[in-house]
């Protein structure tokens, strides 16, 4: 359970940080409580879309990640979070990307960013 939250607020932190960066990944709300609270609902659905649809779809580029030496992942990052935005729409929670392009540079940026934050946060054992 604990790595669990550990890992939504990795998660959130990293959706954050592409928020900031990226104008075109907007994030709206009425305080920063709601701001919060929305960035961990959206956390929570791309930690699913992430565990559940991202295995799927990699299996199935299998041939291009092999045929681009795994830069095909980048556009999986991609469409990972745009399934996340087109779910947080149906969801209505305040959070949207614009564009398969700002898509690469977020799924780059949130990669970046859990990757730093996975190095030091603590291991699921």
């Amino acid at each position: 359970m604990t790595y669990f939250l550990i890992k939504t607020g990795a998660n959130a932190l990293a959706l954050a940080v592409a928020t900031w960066l990226i104008g075109d990944i907007t994030l709206t709300g009425d305080d920063g409580g709601k701001k919060a609270l929305t960035l961990v609902l959206v956390a929570l659905i791309f930690g699913v879309v992430n565990f559940v649809v991202k295995p799927v779809v990699k299996l199935f580029s299998m041939p291009l990640l092999i045929l681009t030496l795994g830069l095909f992942t980048l556009v999986i990052n991609a469409l990972m979070l745009l399934l996340t935005s087109w779910l947080a729409d149906k969801l209505d929670l305040s959070f949207h990307v614009e564009g398969f392009g700002t898509a690469v540079l977020g799924g780059l940026i949130i990669s970046i960013v859990s990757w730093a934050l996975n190095m030091v946060l603590p291991d699921r054992d």
